[in-house]
């Protein structure tokens, strides 16, 4: 065992002698002494003297004494060397730097993403809170969906009707609305409502949970906070969106063709019909698979946004905010680069509805 310590640097002095002053301070040098002395106070009254002197740190080291068993303590000075001064101060301005927060939040999604995938594969993960995320991404967020994507197919249809119905390309109405629907604007606006009702919600739970030390409850208690917290919800989020898209696709064509029908005096059957010839079984597979993407891209930022959070209530409202932003950008990015993908060169899907 090894300690160390700091001696004091006072020496006292008591003198029978009553043939100095009062009180005052004078300097003075003790014989057989290489230490240097400062100053020299004393007092009247009590007959004890204090010097102050400037005696350099050492350290005590106690180490076992091999000849009687006691240990022996050895009297060690500090090196005041100066000559490692760069290499101290670089390892001080090393050890003081720490990344900035977007950059191992950043981070920090990408970790969670490959811990995510490798649990899965291994099937660790919470079924029973699988199925209760399941619920709450899906079913709980149908109304909202189905209300939004009604709205947007009609403002769309208003626009393509006025514009098409002047050019005599009536016919090619409900193949342009389906080609729209379930490239584009299915998988694009399910995943923004998602993102701001459900991504938010993950975000909040797992930072108030980061906040409030949940977090490490669960560790201490045995469990994975990724198998119980963060792939349930990647799972559901992943499971959920298609089918929240492709019910979208469908309440959006509906509500075209009745806003054209009814308004514009085009025929429900001129839609269906133009929109069965405009379409391909990969235009369908192609808007479950970008769900499917942005689903992992809402649920994955989400939670490490969440369990990234600091700083109280107020770091769980930033933390939402800024979750719900990023994973917006992510949808918009990962859009253009699947689109990029999927749909290269020219296409033909029109020529037989004109």
């Amino acid at each position: 065992m090894q300690t160390a310590s700091h001696l004091h640097s006072f020496l006292y002095i008591s003198t029978r002698r009553n043939t100095i002053k009062p009180e005052g301070c004078m300097n003075m040098q003790i014989s057989n002494s290489n230490v240097p002395i400062r100053k020299f106070c004393y007092t009247g009254r009590p007959r004890t003297c204090k010097i102050l002197m400037s005696v350099p740190p050492t350290r005590l080291f106690a180490f076992p004494n091999t000849d009687d068993g006691h240990p022996s303590v050895p009297v060690v000075e500090e090196d005041k060397n100066t000559n490692h001064a760069p290499n101290s101060e670089a390892e001080t301005l090393l050890s003081k730097w720490s990344p900035p927060r977007y950059l191992w939040r950043g981070l920090s999604v990408l970790i969670m993403a490959g811990q995510v995938i490798i649990r899965t594969l291994k099937g660790k993960f919470h079924w029973r809170n699988t199925l209760q995320q399941l619920e709450r991404v899906g079913p709980r967020s149908v109304g909202v969906c189905l209300l939004t994507s009604a709205f947007v197919g009609m403002a769309f249809t208003i626009q393509f009707v006025r514009e098409f119905t002047r050019l005599g390309l009536n016919r090619s109405i409900g193949g342009v609305l389906a080609l729209a629907f379930s490239r584009e604007l299915s998988p694009v606006i399910t995943s923004i409502v998602v993102a701001g009702r459900i991504g938010s919600a993950f975000a909040a739970e797992l930072g108030t949970m980061q906040v409030s030390e949940q977090t490490d409850t669960l560790r201490v208690l045995g469990a994975n906070p990724v198998d119980y917290l963060v792939t349930p919800r990647v799972i559901a989020s992943c499971i959920a969106l298609p089918f929240l898209t492709l019910m979208c696709f469908t309440v959006g064509m509906a509500s075209s063709a009745l806003l054209a029908d009814s308004v514009y005096g085009i025929s429900i059957n001129i839609i269906l019909d133009s929109a069965h010839r405009a379409l391909k079984p990969w235009d369908i597979i192609s808007a479950m698979l970008k769900s499917q993407v942005f689903g992992a891209i809402i649920s994955i930022v989400s939670c490490a946004w969440g369990v990234t959070t600091l700083g109280g209530a107020k770091g769980v409202g930033e933390s939402t905010t800024s979750a719900v932003v990023i994973s917006l950008v992510g949808i918009f990015i990962a859009d253009f680069a699947l689109s990029y993908c999927f749909f290269q060169g020219t296409g033909d899907s029109l020529k037989s509805c004109i």
